[in-house]
């Protein structure tokens, strides 16, 4: 969508900052031994406290809450039995709607210490994602997002996963304009001022592509590498843009 009166705005701020704080509070519930389950469970809790419907469930029968990915799994794993352990990552995706307004953000947390090459993934995974905040102004080229963020990736000797991408948000899950490539592309569509759209690119130590496993939603990199996502729902502006996934904290 694109907004065009400051209510809309209002009314996305808040189930920004709500999707936030149910992904740092789970972020911060991760320990060995703890389940994905269990770690759902915090996010429902917290999301339905606040009134916000859980998008993945709502949207398109996710079975869970939030999607919690750990491993070789990079995106939209199920949440279920399976115990963390230290030294793996894990991704967790929150979205949800709350007033006819939605909002998506995501991170990779880290269960424990984790090798180097992992820490610095992490690192420069959320550091990629900056980055292509940054280029989300309005009167600029969509494809300038790709472009930096590509950049980035090849002097780090990082790839990045192609099949998914970021998109426009708002009034659905996933809206107009539609995928956003976070790679290179030639994709010349403009950035209007006050477009809602989600900057999420997947950083990989050799990925290229999300392929599905047998349970029908669960992705892991292809070929087989760890990879890492970092996500904000944005407006565009003529300058820096408006973060609306932050915290309730960062954003007092």
């Amino acid at each position: 969508m694109t907004i065009t009166h400051e209510d809309e705005l209002e009314a996305l701020k808040a189930i920004g900052r709500i999707v936030a704080d149910t992904l740092q509070a789970m972020g911060r519930a991760i320990e060995p031994g703890i389940t994905t389950a269990e770690l759902d469970a915090i996010g429902r809790d917290l999301l339905e406290r606040e009134g916000a419907v859980p998008a993945p469930e709502a949207v398109y029968g996710f079975p869970g809450a939030t999607c919690i990915s750990v491993g070789t799994e990079i995106a939209h794993g199920i949440p279920g039995a399976r115990a963390l352990r230290s030294g793996e990552l894990v991704n967790i995706d929150v979205s949800a709607s709350r007033d006819g307004y939605f909002a998506d953000t995501g991170a990779t947390f880290r269960c424990g210490p984790v090798a180097p090459s992992l820490d610095r993934l992490c690192r420069d995974g959320r550091h990629a994602t900056r980055i292509g905040m940054a280029e989300a102004r309005a009167g600029r080229p969509l494809g300038g997002i790709g472009a930096a963020i590509g950049r980035f990736a090849d002097r780090r000797g990082y790839t990045l996963i192609r099949n998914l991408a970021s998109h426009g948000i708002g009034r659905s899950l996933h809206e107009e304009p539609g995928e956003i490539p976070t790679w290179p592309s030639r994709d010349r569509r403009r950035i209007g001022h006050g477009l809602v759209l989600t900057v999420e690119p997947f950083l990989s130590a050799g990925g290229l592509w999300a392929e599905e496993t047998g349970d029908g939603w669960t992705l892991r990199a292809h070929p087989p590498a760890p990879a890492v996502q970092y996500e904000h729902t944005i407006v565009a502006t003529k300058g820096r843009p408006i973060v609306l996934t932050l915290p309730g904290a960062a954003a007092a």
